[in-house]
């Protein structure tokens, strides 16, 4: 496993729980944001200590998405500056975890992945129109194992 360091729990409480529900009971499938399922992100932040957060389970033949929307904010989340230093991640689904690298995506890729992160998750397209900055988008891919 790449991720390494000491985990810093998020400042932000709902994340905070989020993140202590999947731990106590094993699985994703505990929690959900308004009503639709997540997957768990846990990396190395850009100071190194260990970050976990929750996103909507976006899936596509086995390849998964991040949308940094930050619910349409001005500002990137604090996870896209992480994963852009160290896009080396574990991903959890479910019960089950993998070792991931997130790749930003653009122009047409993005644009077919978009349609997939709306379909997963309505709101983003009004998370769009809420803010000014084009709301980033990771591809996260299984890494084989060597």
């Amino acid at each position: 496993m790449t991720i390494t360091g000491t985990y810093v729990p998020s400042p932000s409480a709902w994340v905070r729980k989020q993140v202590e529900t999947i731990e106590e009971t094993g699985t994703t499938g505990s929690v959900d944001i308004q009503g639709r399922p997540v997957v768990l992100l846990t990396m190395n932040g850009v100071t190194g200590s260990v970050r976990k957060v929750p996103l909507m389970r976006v899936e596509h033949d086995g390849v998964y998405a991040a949308v940094a929307s930050k619910g349409g904010a001005p500002d990137h989340p604090k996870w896209y500056a992480n994963l852009l230093k160290n896009p080396v991640l574990e991903l959890q689904d479910g019960e089950r975890s993998w070792v991931a690298r997130a790749r930003e995506i653009e122009g047409a890729e993005r644009d077919e992945w978009w349609e997939r992160c709306v379909a997963a998750f309505p709101n983003y397209a009004e998370y769009q129109r809420n803010t000014e900055r084009l709301i980033p988008v990771f591809v996260l891919e299984p890494v084989d194992a060597d």
